[in-house]
C-alpha cells in the first residue's frame, strides 16, 4: 500500500494518513485499492481492500454514509455506517475515516493531541458548513485546533456554474477571492482556498496540506469527475492506539 501523511506540526499521539488507489484488489474502473462500498465494485474486493487497510490501524474506522451534509458522528461509540459527513473521537484507538475522489478530507487535531476529527467537504457541504460543524464538534477553542487539507480536485480542474458560486459569495462575499472565470457562464473554484476561508471564521487559523489535484494525478487518486464510475480513497486520522504506516 501507498500513503499519503499529513505535513503538519500536530502532537506525536495523532496519527493520520490517506490511502491511494494502489495495494488493492479492485478490477478498473475502481482498481486497485477502492473503499467505497457504493460504488459499484465487488463488495468482497471490497471487504478485502478494507481488510488490509485495518492491518495498519488500532481498530475498525467508523465508515460512514456521506450524504453532503453537516451531521457529525461520534467515533467514540460509532453506530453502523452512521449517516454523517463527519467524525469526532476524543478516546485513543477510535479512528475516524471519510472517503473522498474529488471532495475534499480535512483532518484535525488540538494542540494538546486529546481529540481527533475528520470532515468530508464537496462544495455542498463547504457551503452547508461541515466544516464549521466539525469545528464546533472538537468542543475546545478553535485556536488550539490544526487542520490539515487532504487530497481533493484542484483548481485548474474544479469547474462549477455561476449558481455555485452565488451560494458562497451571497453568504461570504470574502470567498470571490477563490473563483476565477473560466468558459462562458462557468467558473474554476479552489476548494482549497474556500476551505482555509471557512476555517479561519470559524477561528481556525493553523491550516496546512493543499497543492493536491486527485483530476490530474491518475496514476495516485480517484476522481469522480474525471472518471465518473471509480472508486473512493479513505483518509483516517486517530489517537495513539497504534503505528500510522
Amino acid at each position: 500500500m501507498q500513503f499519503i501523511k499529513p505535513d503538519w506540526p500536530a502532537p506525536d499521539i495523532v496519527r493520520a494518513l490517506v490511502t491511494t488507489r494502489a495495494g488493492g484488489v479492485s478490477r478498473p474502473p475502481c482498481d486497485s485499492l477502492n473503499l467505497g462500498d457504493h460504488v459499484g465494485d465487488d463488495p468482497e474486493a471490497v471487504a478485502e481492500n478494507r481488510r488490509r487497510l485495518r492491518a495498519f490501524l488500532p481498530s475498525e474506522p467508523g465508515w460512514l454514509r456521506q450524504v453532503h451534509g453537516t451531521t457529525v458522528a461520534i467515533a467514540d461509540n460509532p453506530a453502523e455506517a452512521a449517516e454523517a459527513d463527519a467524525a469526532v473521537a476524543f478516546e485513543p484507538g477510535k479512528v475516524c475515516v471519510v472517503l473522498t475522489a474529488d471532495c475534499l478530507p480535512v483532518l484535525f487535531c488540538d494542540r494538546q493531541g486529546t481529540r481527533v476529527a475528520a470532515a468530508h467537504a464537496g462544495w455542498r457541504g463547504l457551503a452547508a458548513g461541515v466544516l464549521e460543524a466539525s469545528v464546533a464538534a472538537m468542543q475546545c477553542p478553535p485556536s488550539e485546533i490544526l487542520a490539515w487539507l487532504g487530497p481533493a480536485i484542484g483548481p485548474q480542474a474544479f469547474e462549477v456554474g455561476e449558481e455555485v458560486r452565488d451560494i458562497f459569495v451571497r453568504e461570504f462575499p470574502e470567498t470571490a477571492a477563490a473563483f476565477v472565470p473560466g468558459q462562458p457562464g462557468k467558473w474554476l473554484a479552489d476548494i482549497y482556498a474556500l476551505a482555509r476561508l471557512r476555517l479561519a471564521r470559524a477561528g481556525v487559523h493553523q491550516v496546512y496540506g493543499g497543492g493536491f489535484c486527485t483530476y490530474r494525478d491518475a496514476e495516485r487518486f480517484y476522481s469522480y469527475r474525471r472518471d465518473k464510475a471509480t472508486g473512493r480513497m479513505a483518509s483516517l486520522i486517530w489517537l495513539g492506539g497504534g503505528q500510522a504506516a
